[in-house]
């Protein structure tokens, strides 16, 4: 088991990190940003596989994780979110129900190619739903939105 989890650390680790070094990350910033990626994809794969929960829910679950992680590398470097969100963010696209989908399109097979349609496009507004919902956190509780709250209109 541990030995599983360490190969799909490392897979990840290493499709984050190229995906990284392909989107000319800084290199001070590289290790970090993979990091986040395969811890993300260690979280969507043990609650997608091993507790068996929906896979919206491990990718929603995973994307948060990279994107608090993202959020903290960001501060401790002084560099933009984007920069360890987007590497980190890439091992989780469901490139491979995209590509089954189009194929079952291609055959012919409507009913399986909706299926993977479906799966395909609920992981991806879970990878977006769960970046977007730490980004409203952080904001909410920032230093920064308690030293303006007097100033602003809202409630």
């Amino acid at each position: 088991m541990f030995l599983e989890y360490l190969s799909l650390f490392g897979a990840a680790f290493l499709a984050a990190f190229g995906f990284g070094v392909l989107y000319n990350v800084p290199s001070r910033t590289i290790l970090a940003s993979s990091l986040s990626g395969a811890a993300g994809w260690i979280v969507y794969y043990f609650l997608s596989v091993q507790v068996e929960t929906h896979l919206f829910v491990g990718a929603g679950a995973a994307s948060f994780i990279v994107a608090f992680l993202s959020q903290w590398c960001a501060r401790r470097f002084k560099m933009p979110v984007i920069v360890f969100a987007i590497p980190g963010i890439i091992p989780m696209v469901p490139g491979g129900s995209a590509y089954t989908m189009m194929r079952m399109f291609i055959e012919g097979n409507t009913s399986s190619a909706l299926t993977a349609g479906t799966e395909t496009f609920l992981i991806s507004g879970a990878i977006a739903l769960g970046l977007s919902v730490n980004s409203g956190i952080v904001q909410a509780f920032s230093k920064r939105a308690f030293d303006i709250k007097d100033k602003r209109y809202l409630p």
